[in-house]
């Protein structure tokens, strides 16, 4: 006999999904391959001859599978390791910069109080409306003069400071319960031990997520490491994939191949940083 017992159960969870539960699935189902299938077809690209990419009959597994040949081309025709490592060295050079000079005056802004405060918060938040291409003239021309096109300190100087960061941090610092930092300057505390001791420990989901931001910003940078990069010896991961375009023909075979290679490093890095990402997200939007 059937266990009535164990169908009641079932019943009534079933009648507990309403309609509006399963349209949102539905809807978040649909919104989840919009983002997801771009990649799956880099994914499927990448293992296709070029003629197979242009053809109009799209299909997942490709007919004349060139995955081998494509892939080798990027990671043994290529000096991809170096790419990848000079992308790394980058990425990692501006977000320690970023971070500390972020940090301290981010802090100032939020639980310090002086002259011109106002007026330094205006002009952080104005500085956030100005995009990189604006000043890329002035930035080449001083590293030109400085002679240090072709280093990796061309590539990291314009970013060696966010903006960004600092707007970040401040909302999330405001959040900081004022008692413990007077409670800590009552102890002995200098303003760099509290920051050090306090603030940063606490501040973890927010360096998180400002970490996944720079990070993926940079290392997806074509623009300024086209303008300051001169050898392939410090091409960066993404400036690369330009190699695979010649003036009457693109292997796009081998350019998504190259793409699904550069963009491996970003997804580890969220995978690994995404419950602190979100969290410093909602945090440092809501509080504040």
């Amino acid at each position: 006999m059937t266990d009535m017992t164990a169908i009641a159960p079932a019943r009534i969870r079933l009648a507990r999904i309403s309609p509006g539960r399963v349209l949102g699935f539905v809807i978040l189902a649909l919104g989840a391959w919009v983002v997801v299938f771009p990649y799956i077809w880099m994914i499927s690209s990448s293992l296709k001859p070029t003629d197979e990419v242009y053809d109009a009959d799209f299909t997942i597994w490709p007919r004349t599978f060139a995955g081998v040949q494509n892939y080798w081309d990027v990671l043994v025709g290529q000096p991809y390791p170096t790419f990848l490592l000079n992308s790394l060295i980058v990425c990692g050079g501006i977000l320690a910069a970023q971070l500390v000079t972020a940090i301290p005056a981010a802090y100032a802004l939020a639980k310090l109080r002086f002259r011109g405060q106002t007026i330094l918060l205006g002009t952080v938040v104005g500085c956030l409306t100005i995009p990189i291409n604006v000043t890329s003239i002035p930035l080449y021309l001083g590293v030109v003069k400085a002679g240090l096109l072709d280093t990796y300190l061309s590539m990291m100087l314009p970013f060696l400071v966010s903006v960004f960061a600092i707007f970040l941090f401040r909302q999330f610092f405001r959040a900081y319960p004022d008692s413990i930092i007077q409670a800590a300057r009552v102890d002995g505390f200098s303003e760099i031990e509290i920051v050090l001791r306090l603030i940063v420990p606490a501040a973890v989901p927010a360096v998180a997520a400002f970490s996944v931001f720079s990070f993926v910003a940079h290392w997806n940078d074509l623009y300024w490491p086209l303008i300051v990069v001169q050898s392939q010896e410090k091409m960066t991961a993404s400036l690369s994939m330009m190699q695979y375009r010649s003036e009457f023909d693109i292997n796009y075979g081998r350019t998504f191949a190259a793409a699904t290679v550069v963009t491996i490093p970003m997804l580890i890095v969220f995978l690994f940083a995404r419950r602190a990402f979100i969290r410093g997200i909602t945090m440092s939007g809501v509080k504040g």
